[in-house]
């Protein structure tokens, strides 16, 4: 089969590989869409920490926000899932650690992560093995757009709900990228005044093309009482403007991550009676995604700017975009597509 793989900084082909064959427990899936997200782009680049702390190295097989149809099952299988369509948690757990048997998988110390940490293949390829028990279901009402966003959608609703906002409450949202605007919509759809802060024109005027109304720059951004401030930003400048910014007795949500180091003052975050909640996965929010996207609650096929094919996935990781490309911030690859 045809797969991206990328074997250095900036260095990378599709390679002709071992087709794979599902193990004790696995399924294998023929990949449809994979999005490519910042992650991806910091391991095209090197700068990725999980490079520099041992978890990952090169050679290596990105893609972690997927979907596709089951086409082989492994011992143990049920063959019922043959032929469904599926997409998966990205958090491959132990299964035996305390955090795992806890439902924590996600954080579990051993766990691999597809298309990121410990070696596991990810899914820029045509066929992707992973265990059954990661599996997510689609209905028919998700479509291959739409499920392939499931992953990110699961970090955004996990920082909703970090937030624990009512409606009529007022969010702001730094950073109006994928997650940004998924988390955007979450809230929304939930009766929460939602605002959101960035810098690139072409990123703000397309959030109010979805509909936000309140969408600033920091130098334009109105003093407000902010129940609660989520970055989702790349920037190691913005986790402590969201503590500064946000009520006291309120909460701050960090769900982006920088490529260098960002500090927030922890004598600022007690003195507010702040409380702060990180988000690493969208693992426990994966489900409850699903039955949002399938029942209209939230449609995030708008972010999807091109879908392009496998040869293009290094000049997407590189930063171009298609003459064609909506203004949407993501870009999808279809390994199909030639």
């Amino acid at each position: 089969m045809r797969a991206f793989v990328v074997t250095g900084p900036r260095e990378f082909a599709v390679h002709d590989v071992a087709a794979p064959v599902p193990g004790r427990g696995q399924v294998v899936v023929d990949v449809e869409r994979v999005g490519v997200c910042g992650t991806d782009v910091e391991f095209f680049t090197g700068e990725m920490a999980y490079l520099h702390q041992g978890f990952a190295s090169y050679p290596m097989r990105l893609g972690h926000e997927w979907c596709g149809t089951v086409s082989a099952v492994g011992v143990g299988v049920d063959v019922h899932w043959l032929g469904r369509r599926t997409t998966g948690d990205t958090m491959l757990g132990c299964g035996h650690c305390r955090r795992c048997l806890a439902g924590l998988q996600h954080v579990c110390e051993d766990r691999f992560e597809v298309g990121i940490r410990g070696g596991f293949p990810g899914a820029l390829a045509e066929q992707l093995a992973v265990p059954v028990s990661a599996l997510h279901p689609l209905p028919v009402e998700v479509d291959e757009a739409s499920g392939a966003l499931v992953e990110p959608g699961g970090n955004a609703l996990r920082s909703v709900w970090g937030a624990d906002l009512a409606a009529g409450d007022r969010l702001l949202v730094l950073g109006p990228g994928t997650i940004g605007l998924l988390v955007a919509m979450f809230a929304l759809a939930e009766g929460v005044e939602v605002h959101l802060m960035g810098r690139s024109p072409r990123s703000l005027e397309f959030a109010r093309t979805l509909g936000f109304e309140g969408v600033w720059t920091q130098e334009d951004l109105p003093a407000r009482a902010w129940d609660a401030v989520v970055d989702s930003s790349n920037s190691a400048a913005l986790p402590p403007l969201a503590l500064d910014l946000v009520e006291p007795g309120k909460r701050v949500v960090y769900v982006g991550l920088a490529g260098s180091p960002s500090r927030i003052d922890t004598r600022e975050l007690a003195l507010k009676d702040v409380t702060a909640v990180g988000i690493l996965s969208g693992s426990p929010g994966l489900t409850a995604t699903i039955e949002k996207f399938a029942s209209g609650t939230v449609d995030p096929r708008p972010l999807v700017a091109a879908t392009v094919g496998l040869e293009q996935a290094g000049d997407v990781l590189a930063g171009w975009r298609p003459a064609t490309a909506g203004p949407g911030p993501k870009i999808h690859i279809d390994p199909r597509k030639r």
